[in-house]
């Protein structure tokens, strides 16, 4: 890729991004899998793989540093769950079905971290805080 006009913190930003917009499809992707009753454990794993090769591809140097908890949570996650998963000789029908349940709540607790750390204006926050004053 020719960085040609681009600074370094440029760069570093964009690679940065597209890592962290790889993170949130793998996330969707992994959700949308668990939640799917169809998808085997080996569909699952060999899904899973391509997505973890994908995000390793688009990682780099500079993406070691995420600013958001949620996303470093979320990368651990995602290594977490490989682990335990892609990871193991054979994971059984048994096993894969009694971890759905548990992976999906572990993912919207996630989603719901990043969710609680939106962004609100200043004028927003400070205009419920004044409406008691009378």
């Amino acid at each position: 890729m020719n960085h040609i006009g681009y600074s370094e913190k440029q760069i570093a930003k964009y690679q940065r991004q597209k890592y962290i917009a790889e993170i949130e499809k793998v996330a969707k992707n992994l959700f949308r899998m668990l939640r799917d009753e169809k998808v085997s454990p080996s569909k699952f794993c060999e899904k899973f793989k391509l997505l973890k090769e994908r995000l390793e591809k688009s990682a780099d140097k500079n993406t070691e540093y995420l600013d958001s908890e949620y996303h470093r949570l979320m990368e651990e996650y995602i290594e977490r769950l490989y682990q335990e998963t892609v990871l193991v000789d054979i994971l059984s029908d048994k096993i894969f079905d009694e971890m759905r349940e548990t992976e999906m709540s572990n993912l919207n607790r996630l989603q719901k971290l990043k969710n609680s750390t939106s962004y609100k204006k200043e004028k927003h926050k400070s205009r419920n805080k004044n409406e008691d004053w009378g």
